[in-house]
């Protein structure tokens, strides 16, 4: 899995990944041009398309409609250093029993983003001052 972030100018960005793009900016009140989501919504979006893709696979697999189906998610930031202290996920799947309910939990659960915050991955940071370009280590699929 890779990624590419570029500096499109200012305080916007643009990240490639097998040629798709997703822009990240930053609201006017913090000298952005507010174009597009910040990245911490970006990091909640992508959580909650895990989840949602978890979701509805359960639903699929089970031929349960997913009429009205939507993930909300919130963010408290704080802490020193900042940081996102609290995530809130709340699954809306109208019409569904007791057990189904359980069992879209336990499919929101098996995420890979959800998984990847309750054990945290080993960051590496390397800062490269060469022009040249870097050559990316294998990734892991």
């Amino acid at each position: 899995m890779e990624v590419k972030v570029r500096c499109l100018g200012g305080k916007k960005f643009e990240m490639t990944a097998r040629g798709h793009q997703v822009l990240s900016d930053q609201p006017s009140d913090n000298e952005g041009t507010d174009a597009a989501m910040t990245p911490p919504e970006l990091f909640l979006s992508s959580l909650g398309a895990c989840a949602a893709y978890y979701a509805e696979e359960y639903l699929r697999a089970r031929a349960l409609p997913d009429e009205g189906f939507e993930i909300h998610l919130s963010a408290v930031k704080g802490d020193k250093p900042v940081r996102i202290t609290k995530v809130r996920m709340d699954v809306i799947a109208p019409g569904l029993n007791q057990r189904h309910r359980d069992g879209i939990l336990r499919a929101v659960d098996a995420c890979l983003l959800e998984k990847t915050l309750v054990k945290p991955p080993e960051l590496e940071v390397k800062v490269i001052s060469s022009p040249e370009v870097v050559e990316p280590e294998p990734a892991l699929a």
